[in-house]
């Protein structure tokens, strides 16, 4: 079950993010650990290597994520499914707090998904922190409401 993705899937995979995690919106250009294409289906839920079922993440979100689908919203105790980059638009399900340090679930979906994958884990806020002093974050391909 170890299939690889192929170097060609990667790379659109990689270009289509624009150099963020498509969950934590952490800028590739400074992150402290390699990026992986993250299957979203998991493969061992049956997901395939397809394009529309692979997003661009950080080590931390695909490490918290692994073969997770669906998590509980804390609001509502409910579970709910995870945030799809493919079929969501990450806006419509998260916002920036007031200082843009935090990312702050703005829908069952978005709350759910800022615990199951610890978006405001503290090695990404600090990250965060040190990018909006200069004046570096929050990216500008990741609308904030």
């Amino acid at each position: 079950m170890s299939e690889k993705t192929p170097q060609s899937m990667r790379r659109i995979v990689a270009a289509r993010s624009r150099g963020y995690c498509e969950y934590c919106c952490c800028s590739e250009q400074f992150a402290t650990e390699s990026f992986t294409v993250e299957h979203i289906k998991p493969r061992q839920a049956g997901g395939e290597t397809v394009l529309e079922n692979l997003a661009w993440s950080c080590f931390g979100c695909n490490g918290h994520k692994h073969t997770k689908m669906q998590a509980l919203d804390p609001e509502t105790g409910e579970k709910i499914a995870l945030y799809n980059p493919r079929q969501q638009v990450w806006s419509e399900h998260f916002s920036w707090s007031d200082d843009f340090i935090q990312v702050i679930g703005k829908t069952a979906y978005g709350r759910a998904t800022v615990e199951a994958l610890r978006l405001n884990r503290s090695g990404v806020v600090n990250l965060r922190r040190l990018l909006r002093n200069a004046s570096l974050h929050p990216p500008e391909n990741v609308e904030s409401d």
